[in-house]
This record gives C-alpha cells, sequence and structure tokens, in this order.
C-alpha cells in the first residue's frame, strides 16, 4: 500500500499499539481487549468482606505512572489471556508473557 498519497495513514499507523501476542506475535490493540491490572487476587472468603473492602477489591488499582503490569485478551486472535508489562507513561510494552494456567489474576 503506498502511503505517500495518504499520509495519515502513516501517522494513524504510528499511534497504534502493537502488542506481542505469545501465541500469535505482534498484532494491532484493536484485536486485543484489556483486562486490567495483572496481580488482582480474588479474596476467598467474599462474604466475609465489610461493603468497603469489597468495594476496595472491585474498584481500587494501583494506577502508577511508569511501569504497569496488564492483563490482555487476544479477543480476535487466539483468545487468549497473556500479561504484558507496560510504561503508561510512554505506551512503551517492555514484554508479553504466558500466564500461569488458570491464573489470569493471581500474582500475574
Amino acid at each position: 500500500m503506498n502511503t505517500a498519497r495518504r499520509p495519515w495513514l502513516t501517522e494513524w499507523r504510528s499511534r497504534m499499539l502493537l502488542i506481542q501476542c505469545p501465541w500469535c506475535g505482534e498484532r494491532a490493540e484493536t484485536e486485543f481487549s484489556y483486562g486490567g491490572e495483572a496481580g488482582i487476587v480474588r479474596p476467598l472468603e467474599p462474604d466475609a468482606l465489610s461493603d468497603a473492602e469489597w468495594a476496595d477489591y472491585l474498584f481500587n488499582r494501583t494506577n502508577p505512572r511508569g511501569a504497569y503490569k496488564e492483563l490482555w485478551n487476544h479477543a480476535q486472535g487466539c483468545r487468549r489471556w497473556f500479561g504484558v508489562e507496560r510504561d503508561t507513561v510512554t505506551y512503551k510494552i517492555e514484554g508479553s508473557y504466558e500466564l500461569p494456567s488458570g491464573r489470569a489474576g493471581k500474582g500475574a
């Protein structure tokens, strides 16, 4: 495709986040669904939590500036969950990794 006649296309592609699926390789961010912060562990006994503790589990995340571990799903590809290490300031992806089997939110 000749992008010289369509400069907007080159600009659009340069803004696209490219995510490395551990199984399918590098793909455009539009193929993926964001799953949130990695390492969030569901409480063993949610009924024993106060409303404030349950709300904290459901809604509060660290949201750091800089290095951050996230969960992503390759929704339009292999449909597998995996982890991504990304810088929240530069959006640079440092790497992606397979999650331990059955542990999408447990210490990822």
